[in-house]
């Protein structure tokens, strides 16, 4: 028998370069080699999911990567269906990995006769076997309480303010950090912090669901750098004129900062003819070939932060500790170099 039970990694068909980018950073932390497990994740014809695990798992440290991303339905069902073929393969512990979280946007009955959806993923989530959610800026944080098992939840804001301390060196005294919503204060308010930045926030005020009617700056963005810092972008409506409204209260430059990049449906075209300068997101998503092709659109790897995540969960050391830039900084130091 071993002597110790080694971290394993499995991944389904939601995003795979992720998960194969983890395993490399884990094999460069550990110095030695981990990779994915050998798995068949297949449908049949009519679209039932499939899993076969080739390698004993049995008495293992199992991590699920697998973001629940589009198609959410099918990216959840493969993450469930992982989940049953480890427990029943004798796994000793099953974390699931899950870089965005799908439906944390339905986290609340906003009216009459609608789910908490949020809620009962969760459910699901605990009911296949999972023992631990890994995750990164969850929509809400309170989603956290909605499952009887720990959560741990990442977030971008150390990787952006290591990324804006180097992209504006020499004119952060210029840089504002801007929240599009008021709902999104504290988000804002943590990366502003960060960098020692200001805080304006873009009010907005909607006319009928979907369509903003009015938006309104709230403090002085004349002559300032802009980033508008946010969680999730969806079809880039809001993004897009707030950051119109911005350079008409006499921004000087606008950049985004989102950490989950869905760009459903009219997304890129629009950020492609935006004002903003820059929209970096982080590859929590699998990028489209689209996304890859526009140039005002920059990606921001993920995987050197959940591989030492995975790491402090398997040897029990502390996973807070990667909420601190400072500490961020020497394993993202081949992307921003040491000053």
């Amino acid at each position: 028998m071993p002597t110790m039970i080694e971290p394993k990694l499995i991944a389904g068909n939601a995003n795979p370069p992720l998960a194969k980018a983890i395993a490399r950073r884990m094999s460069m932390h550990r110095g030695m080699e981990v990779g994915l497990c050998d798995t068949r994740v297949e449908r049949f014809n009519d679209g039932e999911i499939f899993v076969e695990v080739y390698e004993n798992v049995r008495g293992e440290d199992m991590f699920i990567v697998q973001p629940t991303s589009n198609p959410a339905n099918d990216n959840l069902m493969e993450l469930l269906i992982i989940a049953d073929a480890l427990r029943r393969s004798s796994a000793a512990r099953i974390t699931a990995v899950i870089p965005y979280f799908g439906y944390a946007r339905q986290d609340r009955r906003s009216k009459a006769r609608t789910p908490i959806t949020a809620k009962l993923v969760s459910n699901m989530i605990v009911e296949a076997g999972i023992e631990r959610v890994l995750t990164l800026d969850l929509h809400a944080t309170q989603i956290q309480g909605f499952f009887d098992i720990p959560v741990d939840n990442l977030y971008a804001s150390p990787i952006y303010a290591l990324d804006a301390m180097h992209n504006f060196r020499g004119k952060m005294d210029e840089v504002m950090v801007v929240s599009p919503d008021v709902g999104g204060v504290a988000r804002a308010r943590d990366l502003a912090q960060r960098i020692g930045a200001p805080l304006s926030i873009v009010d907005k005020r909607r006319g009928k669901p979907g369509e903003v009617a009015e938006m309104t700056v709230i403090g002085d963005v004349k002559d300032k750098v802009c980033v508008i810092v946010d969680d999730i972008v969806d079809t880039a409506g809001t993004l897009c004129k707030a950051a119109e409204v911005l350079m008409e209260n006499g921004a000087k430059e606008v950049h985004s900062y989102i950490t989950h990049g869905v760009l459903s449906g009219p997304a890129v075209e629009r950020v492609s003819k935006s004002v903003m300068k820059n929209l970096v997101i982080t590859d929590t998503i699998q990028a489209t070939e689209a996304v890859k092709a526009c140039k005002n659109i920059r990606i921001v790897p993920t995987a050197p932060m959940f591989a030492q995540a995975i790491l402090n969960t398997w040897n029990g050391t502390s996973v807070s500790s990667l909420f601190d830039h400072k500490t961020l900084g020497p394993i993202y130091e081949g992307l921003y170099a040491a000053e």
